[in-house]
């Protein structure tokens, strides 16, 4: 088995919890690498998600931790049709938990992660996200 423990790193972009609101996205700083990938992992629906009652995950990116703009298909990899810079979107019942791989080739230093809730959520929905950062800059 390759070692990848020396050539990776790991940053919260969506800290481990149930959620039933908007989170406030903290940046993740990809400062020292050359690649990142999204691990977002969706627990089973607190809800039956519909058109009026969703979570849509809105994947942002910045080159000064200042001004952010929503992520375009040319920035992700694993997903397309982005609009809006959503990335995945809970719209339909979601029995299953599940975990997405999603690839950013943006090239910005910064990102964010909102999940962006509309109508009612009485109950939480377990969700995470993490970013795997990837190809270390020499000497980091």
């Amino acid at each position: 088995m390759k070692d990848i423990f020396s050539e990776t790193a790991l940053a919260d972009l969506l800290p481990v919890a149930t959620y039933a609101a908007d989170n406030t996205p903290a940046a993740v700083d990809l400062l020292g690498f050359e690649a990142a990938e999204i691990a977002l992992a969706i627990g089973v629906g607190g809800i039956t998600f519909s058109g009026t009652n969703k979570i849509e995950f809105v994947l942002t990116h910045s080159d000064d931790n200042s001004s952010y703009a929503n992520v375009a298909d040319a920035d992700m990899k694993g997903v397309t049709g982005i609009a809006n810079g959503i990335v995945k979107a809970l719209t339909a019942a979601h029995a299953a938990a599940e975990v997405i791989k999603l690839g950013y080739v943006g090239g910005k230093r910064y990102l964010k992660l909102l999940a962006d809730f509309s109508g009612t959520h009485g109950t939480g929905t377990p969700l995470a996200a993490t970013v795997v950062k990837g190809r270390p800059h020499v000497g980091q």
